[in-house]
């Protein structure tokens, strides 16, 4: 199951609790890209250095859990949601070098669990294109700002700012722009709670794998 959309909208939170309602491992890869980022920033290398942002993408031990995500052994759990690496993330998930090795992993963390609920901005279109859903979660630049506030701190405004412009990049980059596919549900968060969403999602997929089933019996 795929679930796309962008920075602060709720995926997280619905991809966990529909994984944990269907007995499903979770993926969040927008988590794997901040551990990148944040092994860059540690290493001390240009988050805009295309070739060395590659190789750090290449070499790193990368661990990511529900609750833990770890980097060469180091918990970078809470790192990863800063400041720093949110200021960075964009420009080291725009190289295509990156996207190219972290997807392999993404499907190989699949490929080993025979499935999941995996969530990110190129999940649907790009990564799992054939998945037995796929979800665009969206909300809009207000609500999210207000929810990263809630969480982290800071000025709505600056920080609705900010969410702006990291959707302007992650929308418009050359390697697997963040956009709904055209076969995915989209779900707009903005007045809807979590259990809300996660019964739209799976009752979207109790649907299309009745539909599967009954086409195979044809």
């Amino acid at each position: 199951m795929a679930i796309d959309g962008p920075a602060g909208a709720g995926k997280s939170t619905v991809g966990r609790q529909l994984a944990a309602e269907l007995g499903l491992g979770y993926l969040d890869t927008g988590a794997m890209y901040r551990a990148v980022t944040f092994a860059v920033l540690r290493r001390g290398v240009d988050p805009n250095d295309v070739d060395a942002v590659a190789a750090v993408s290449r070499s790193i031990e990368l661990s990511v859990a529900d609750d833990l995500v770890t980097v060469d052994g180091v918990d970078a759990t809470v790192e990863i949601r800063g400041r720093d690496v949110t200021g960075a993330v964009s420009a080291v998930a725009a190289n295509s070098a990156v996207r190219t090795e972290l997807v392999a992993r993404q499907r190989s963390w699949a490929d080993k669990r025979g499935g999941g609920v995996i969530e990110g901005r190129d999940i649907g279109t790009v990564v799992f294109p054939d998945a037995a859903l796929k979800a665009y979660v969206t909300a809009s630049p207000r609500v999210r700002a207000e929810r990263r506030v809630a969480e982290i701190g800071g000025s709505v405004d600056e920080v609705e700012a900010s969410i702006v412009e990291r959707d302007r990049k992650d929308s418009s980059r050359a390697d697997s722009p963040l956009r709904a596919g055209d076969d995915a549900v989209t779900v707009d968060t903005s007045e809807l709670g979590v259990d809300a969403v996660v019964g739209v999602l799976r009752k979207t997929l109790e649907g299309r794998i009745g539909d599967r089933a009954r086409g195979s019996e044809r």
